[in-house]
């Protein structure tokens, strides 16, 4: 049971902005932007950043339903979710891949202990300032959003059929759910 009183049944972050859709708003808008929006990481690549750096942060809701929008992205490769999750450094990814990931686990613990070595290393795989970039900004906000939703105990599916069809209508694209209440 969550925190405080939002919407029951509605699960993760879903309720939280519908309990509060001014804050809401923004943060939808980010992840719009963050996930959906125009950047040199395909849209499957950065929803395996917000798995990953919401699985090392112990989020379940997050680190579900992300995995479960990226499997949807990668639907020629559907085990490489899982892979990373379970062994990044040993997933069937790109090596510049491995070092974004890298870097994006490292702002999950801090963003100091992002260094230039990890910064180079990335660069020198192919990496560019702007992946780079939305790479940190990713794991930064999904820190955020990680500890929004468990801070406050939203409801969390355990079946994983739940994610599956959240996946599906996450990569629609993220736009503020109306609130049943307030409809």
């Amino acid at each position: 049971m969550a925190h405080i009183n939002v919407p029951e049944g509605v699960p993760g972050i879903r309720s939280l902005v519908m309990f509060r859709p001014e804050t809401g708003k923004y943060l939808y808008d980010l992840a719009e932007v963050l996930l959906r929006g125009d950047s040199p990481l395909s849209q499957a690549n950065r929803e395996l950043i917000a798995a990953y750096v919401s699985n090392r942060n112990d989020c379940f809701f997050c680190t579900n339903s992300h995995a479960a929008a990226a499997r949807c992205l990668f639907p020629e490769n559907d085990t490489v979710v899982d892979d990373v999750l379970n062994d990044m450094e040993h997933a069937n990814i790109s090596d510049k891949m491995k070092a974004l990931l890298n870097i994006a686990g490292k702002v999950q613990i801090l963003g100091k202990h992002v260094k230039e070595a990890d910064v180079i290393a990335a660069k020198e795989l192919g990496a560019t300032d702007k992946e780079i970039h939305d790479t940190v900004l990713i794991a930064a906000a999904f820190c955020m959003f990680n500890r929004y939703v468990d801070g406050l105990a939203s409801f969390t599916p355990t079946d994983p059929e739940a994610y599956k069809d959240m996946g599906k209508r996450m990569i629609q694209g993220y736009s503020l759910p109306v609130n049943p209440v307030n409809a």
